[in-house]
């Protein structure tokens, strides 16, 4: 149990820090590489993959 609240802490924190460098659109290419990859979707994480690159090749 204590692994799980850890866990859903962490993925909480990499959310908001996702969403505060790259802002909306970066939070839309999280969620949809994070449902691409649970559903065994390979167009949609590779959807979300390509655009979260693309932000991070941007700021960087």
């Amino acid at each position: 149990m204590p692994l799980a609240i850890a866990l859903a802490a962490l993925v909480v924190g990499f959310e908001q820090v996702v969403q505060w460098k790259l802002g909306a659109i970066g939070i839309i290419a999280f969620v949809a590489l994070t449902v691409g990859l649970k559903s065994k979707s390979l167009a949609i994480s590779g959807m979300g993959a390509v655009v979260l690159v693309m932000l991070l090749a941007q700021s960087g």
